[in-house]
C-alpha cells in the first residue's frame, strides 16, 4: 500500500504496489483506516525533517494511529532497513515452522 505519489515512484522502480489517494487528498487517512482495520503490519513513511508538509495534520494523524495500534513505524532509511530485515526474519521463521 502506498499513497498515490509515492506509489507511482514505487511502480516506476518496477515493484507492484496498491496505490491509494495522494496524501493531501486523503491517502494518509486511508492508510490510517487500514491500520485500524488490522490490514497493515508496518509503516514506512519517509519524512523530510527539514521540509514543511502542506498536510502536516494528516501526517501527524497517521503517526499517532501507528502509535495507538502499536504498528512498527520507520520514518528514515536506516529504520526502514532494520524494519524490513526484521520482517524478513519473522517471515522466514514462520515459513520454517510450517
Amino acid at each position: 500500500m502506498a499513497t498515490g505519489t509515492t506509489g507511482k515512484h514505487i511502480e516506476h522502480a518496477g515493484l507492484d504496489v496498491n496505490c491509494l489517494k495522494s496524501g493531501p487528498l486523503g491517502g494518509d487517512a486511508q492508510i490510517a483506516s487500514l491500520i485500524s482495520d488490522g490490514e497493515i503490519d508496518a509503516v514506512i513513511f519517509f519524512i523530510d525533517p527539514l521540509g514543511l508538509h502542506p498536510h502536516q495534520v494528516d501526517v501527524n494523524m497517521l503517526l499517532r494511529i501507528c502509535n495507538v495500534y502499536n504498528i512498527p513505524l520507520a520514518t528514515n532509511y536506516s529504520t526502514a532497513s532494520l524494519l524490513i530485515s526484521g520482517l524478513k526474519k519473522i517471515k522466514t521463521h514462520t515459513d520454517d515452522i510450517r
